[in-house]
């Protein structure tokens, strides 16, 4: 199982002056990010990958002191990845139950290869901020993913507790 998060919000990217990588996480993003602890409490999580962006990073950081993970910065899921780099990782056998932080962009490619390749998915192939698709991959002959989207959870600023 594989689960790749789209980033939290992190506000308006037109308004931010610095450097994209930079743009932090709005206060509805940060909610979103502590919101990912409690959606996927039910899982089980052995790594944490992340596009090396501030606000994916930011997304995943509660989640990963929840289960005492580092987050791994990856360049793959980076906004300027490139497809191939995004399909070596999502195809890593090594590579189970981790959670993949990524943006909107990198996602729309991988769900758009995945249709093409026959994605078995239930529910509708949309990916907004801070919600996560759930990814099953098999071998059985061919290389078939069966995915469905888990919406974002925005909690109301408390931080969750298990």
């Amino acid at each position: 199982m594989l689960m790749v998060v789209r980033h939290a919000d992190a506000g308006d990217k037109l308004s931010w002056t610095g450097p994209d990588r930079q743009r932090p996480l709005s206060a509805s993003g940060r909610r979103q990010a502590d919101g990912l602890v409690v959606r996927l409490e039910d899982y089980p999580v052995e790594r944490i990958l992340s596009s090396p962006t501030l606000r994916c990073l930011d997304t995943v950081r509660p989640l990963a002191r929840d289960r005492f993970l580092e987050v791994e910065p990856v360049a793959a899921l980076g906004v300027d990845g490139g497809l191939g780099p995004l399909l070596a990782v999502l195809w890593d056998q090594e590579l189970r139950n981790a959670v993949l932080c990524t943006h909107g962009e990198t996602i729309g490619r991988l769900v758009n290869r995945l249709v093409e390749d026959d994605f078995d998915v239930k529910g509708p192939l949309r990916w907004p901020k801070g919600s996560t698709w759930m990814l099953q991959r098999s071998h059985n002959g061919r290389r078939q993913v069966h995915g469905r989207l888990l919406g974002p959870l925005e909690l109301d600023g408390r931080v969750p507790t298990r």
